[in-house]
């Protein structure tokens, strides 16, 4: 049946039971991620599969994840060209191709499936995850200032239903195969080893959908449901993100709102939004960022960073929420001020913060037992990384920094949140510059996925390198604090 056919990224088996098994595994890399190639390749193999059509389709990974989600490098090309449209367009064809296979279609998902490979996921009939930890499905476009646009938004609300849909893409989450077969986006959960074969015996047994996920998904898509629904949705979303410096959140509302039954429909408000999205300063800057990460990554790849304990001082909005986020991120922190009348109010945003983000009550208390109120100061001693998040005063910062070094460990980082006075200036009040650097977290900190690392010229590269592993968890940048050298250094360290 597949004599003669040969690819760079996909191979394909056929069982005794004719169901073939397409398995990806894209060329010199060590991730799936949709390229554009990797797309024409499949849509060959669709061809041949409509032409031929086996007793089934299998589609999984041949690397330890399943798909990351589309070439982003590749997407940051087209809106330099003017061609995001048409290559949303040609994914969308793609995957609507594979959603008319004139045979049932299986997707095998294990490790991270993300964006564009939850697209695919979604044009199969069925889905079946492993129960390993590492297993994650989401659709997190809106954390790069767009939304789905391969169909994602399309066929999502139309298969677990719009409330639950919505919510899944406008956070940008991702959730376990559990969580994602509570919703309905998952059919089948199993082990690993059992997965391939699992998804086979679903291809030969073809189960319907249980019935009140279809009648759900049904009704919350009818025409007057989603004039109801959606200004209520914007309503929400409008509490969070203005939509002039946050678009997409409300474009994808819009676009489901508008949506009507046919999916060509769906899909042409689809492509048409996220394309004009692709060109907003949100959607630049935050894809900007998502590399910048990716980079300081890379450079402190096989860096230690040795940084468990941290001691903020300042417990003002920024310093207080500074610390609650190292807490809510796994560091054992202190925070100090000159009184508990001025620390208490941070240690109790931070509860706020714990129990909003992390929600069962094991965690939260885990993440409180992590921040502590510490007026004295004796957390100096101990800390990894020391963060000075006081007021903007040339004077008193150098006084702090005289007072704190001497109580430090040695190898013990020292940061300053300062937005405004010259790392060369403070410095001076420092013994031992090359561990002394800027960490700007900008305001609100829970919020804004962005750290710049201010570096002087004094400062060690085995500095930069332990802070940008510490800032791993969120997105990061590097800068000099010198203001004739900003514009040349701020696109990494």
């Amino acid at each position: 049946m597949f004599e003669g056919l040969r690819f760079q990224h996909w191979q394909i088996d056929l069982d005794a039971d004719g169901i073939a098994t397409v398995t990806l595994d894209r060329a010199e890399s060590t991730v799936n991620a949709l390229s554009r190639a990797v797309l024409e390749e499949f849509d060959r193999l669709i061809e041949r599969l409509s032409f031929e059509p086996p007793r089934g389709v299998v589609i999984r990974s041949g690397k330890p994840g399943f798909v990351v989600g589309a070439d982003l490098k590749e997407f940051a090309g087209y809106e330099k060209t003017g061609t995001v449209l048409d290559r949303i367009r040609e994914g969308q064809a793609v995957f609507e191709r594979l959603a008319r296979l004139r045979c049932p279609t299986a997707v095998a998902i294990h490790g991270h499936c993300m964006g564009g490979g939850t697209e695919l996921a979604l044009a199969c009939d069925y889905r079946i995850a492993s129960d390993d930890p590492s297993t994650r499905i989401g659709l997190p476009e809106v954390k790069l200032g767009i939304f789905p646009g391969w169909g994602g938004s399309a066929r999502l609300p139309r298969l677990i239903g719009a409330p639950e849909a919505l919510a899944f893409m406008l956070t940008g989450r991702s959730a376990s195969a559990k969580q994602a077969q509570a919703i309905g986006l998952v059919d089948a959960v199993t082990t690993a080893d059992r997965l391939t074969e699992t998804a086979k015996d679903w291809l030969r047994r073809r189960p319907s959908r249980p019935i009140s996920q279809r009648a759900l998904a049904w009704a919350t898509n009818l025409w007057p449901v989603r004039q109801v629904l959606a200004p209520i949705l914007r309503k929400r979303t409008a509490a969070k993100a203005r939509p002039e410096h946050y678009p997409a959140p409300f474009a994808l509302i819009e676009t489901w709102r508008r949506g009507g039954p046919g999916i060509r429909q769906r899909l042409e408000l689809e492509a048409r939004a996220v394309a004009k999205l692709a060109q907003t300063p949100t959607c630049r800057q935050l894809i900007r960022v998502f590399f910048l990460q990716e980079r300081l990554k890379a450079q402190a790849a096989g860096v230690q960073a040795g940084i468990e304990r941290i001691h903020v001082v300042g417990a003002g909005v920024m310093g207080g929420d500074i610390a609650a986020w190292a807490a809510l991120r796994g560091f054992e922190v202190s925070l100090q001020d000159r009184s508990d009348e001025q620390v208490g109010p941070a240690i109790e945003r931070g509860r706020a913060l714990f129990a909003k983000k992390l929600k069962s009550p094991d965690r939260i208390e885990a993440a409180s037992a992590r921040l502590r109120a510490d007026v004295g100061g004796s957390g100096v001693a101990a800390a990894d990384l020391v963060i000075e998040a006081i007021f903007e005063n040339l004077d008193a910062k150098q006084a702090l920094y005289r007072e704190l070094e001497p109580r430090m460990k040695p190898d013990a980082l020292l940061a300053s949140n300062t937005s405004s006075i010259p790392l060369d200036e403070l410095r001076t009040a420092v013994a031992a510059p090359g561990r002394f650097l800027g960490l700007h977290y900008f305001n609100p900190v829970a919020l804004m996925p962005l750290v710049e690392i201010v570096r002087h010229d004094a400062l060690d590269a085995a500095a930069i390198g332990r802070a940008a592993r510490r800032s791993a968890s969120g997105s990061t940048r590097c800068r000099s604090s010198s203001p004739a050298h900003r514009a040349s250094s701020s696109t990494g360290c």
